[in-house]
């Protein structure tokens, strides 16, 4: 399955189906339908949070899909996947991928992403890495990462940029045997382009495709600011 869902994926858009904490979207039970219509409009797999909104989605859908848990702690800054208790739940969820945050910072026990990227295969999960900088890709590649994403770029290292980090995925590709999937402010059809550009082999898109509360804000921010 991990060969044939990653060679499914090249060359494609990945839709993430998740509504941000506040969005009115959030906990309607919306995510199927905007997976559903992703999948008609040409997306090559889903990229889903939680494990009510998975189960809802693997009967929409017939694309792949990467699957995550998010949960916030006072204890540590990951959020995604912290825990293997949540692997496990992925695992019975029948997701194709899991991603974790695979970022260089400390979880609960102690443990950086790398080390969890490991723990995860070793429970027989098909990880994919959710990754910062180059460091904590190659680190993550070496551990039996499948794929890095660059989801957490601009966010673990002070203000979060506006644009998304072309660099990184030039970076990554140049210095990853694994596939490099663009994620993290790729919010027009220009800017992904330039992320095939630069190598990606496949773009992950949100909340510019799936969630108008989101969307809309930055057109505000961008009126008030020209104003």
């Amino acid at each position: 399955m991990t060969d044939t869902a990653l060679d499914r994926l090249r060359n494609g858009l990945i839709v993430s189906c998740q509504a941000a904490p506040g969005s009115p979207l959030a906990n309607r039970g919306l995510m199927s339908y905007m997976a559903e219509a992703a999948e008609a409009g040409g997306a090559v797999a889903i990229r889903a949070e939680g494990l009510r909104d998975i189960s809802e989605i693997k009967k929409a859908v017939s694309i792949p899909i990467v699957g995550l848990i998010k949960l916030k702690s006072e204890n540590t800054p990951v959020v995604i996947t912290p825990l293997l208790e949540h692997v496990y739940q992925l695992l019975e969820a029948g997701v194709d991928l899991i991603a974790v945050d695979a970022t260089l910072r400390k979880r609960v026990d102690g443990t950086l992403g790398n080390d969890f990227v490991a723990q995860a295969k070793a429970i027989g999960a098909v990880v994919i890495a959710d990754i910062d900088d180059l460091e904590s890709a190659i680190a993550a590649e070496k551990s039996g990462a499948v794929a890095v994403f660059t989801t957490l770029s601009g966010y673990t290292k002070g203000p979060v940029p506006e644009l998304p980090d072309l660099d990184l995925v030039k970076s990554c590709t140049t210095h990853c045997a694994v596939p490099v999937i663009a994620e993290g402010r790729f919010n027009s059809p220009e800017l992904v382009s330039q992320a095939f550009d630069a190598g990606a082999w496949s773009v992950c898109v949100g909340s510019a495709i799936t969630d108008p509360w989101l969307s809309t804000k930055r057109f505000i921010k961008s009126i008030n600011r020209e104003s």
